[in-house]
């Protein structure tokens, strides 16, 4: 399996708890207040699964070996996609902030809640499609097999060191917002959940 894959499939995950988030919004500007247990489960996924293990894996390993490969540059690829991590980590921030408020129905946090939400998700889904049709067919062309061993091997470490017996835990979350939600799970969708 190529790195490129393990982050692919990484992304069928976060979609998936995208794809909740985005009925949790849906719901919260319906009803005037934010399902907290939810919305909590969801930004817990996303700060720790999202960006502790699968961002880590591309700002620590990935991108660090496709800069070498040309990747580089203040308006390259990597560059790019590094803004969008942070403006992503802002979103996140927002939705945390305003959740309190929200979840006891004040409006403004609601209002805040939902714009946070739905910039969010439309960065989000965004940088996945550059990632999965631009970026890591680029990557893969440019990477040698000892680059791709050497990943997988650093790979395997984040997951060991940053994530460890969590993974499980932010998979469980994955499923039970998607049970609730009435999303199809990526294990029903694509074969394996990761």
């Amino acid at each position: 399996m190529k790195p490129t894959e393990i982050l692919s499939q990484e992304h069928r995950v976060i979609e998936q708890v995208l794809d909740c988030l985005e009925k949790i919004v849906r719901k919260s500007k319906e009803e005037g207040k934010v399902d907290a247990e939810s919305a909590r489960a969801a930004i817990d996924f996303f700060r720790g699964f999202a960006d502790k293990c699968h961002h880590a894996k591309e700002e620590n390993q990935l991108f660090p070996v496709l800069h070498t490969k040309g990747f580089g540059g203040g308006c390259g690829p990597i560059a790019v996609m590094l803004r969008e991590h942070e403006l992503g980590r802002l979103y996140i921030g927002g939705m945390d902030a305003s959740l309190n408020a929200a979840a006891s129905g004040d409006a403004d946090a609601v209002r805040w809640f939902v714009q946070h939400g739905e910039s969010y998700i439309r960065l989000l889904r965004e940088h996945i499609q550059k990632e999965d049709h631009c970026l890591f067919p680029s990557a893969d062309q440019k990477l040698s097999t000892e680059d791709e061993q050497s990943l997988l091997a650093a790979f395997a470490q984040v997951e060991k060191d940053e994530i460890g017996e969590l993974h499980a835990r932010y998979v469980e979350i994955a499923n039970r917002l998607a049970e609730r939600f009435g999303v199809r799970r990526v294990s029903e969708a694509n074969g394996e959940l990761r």
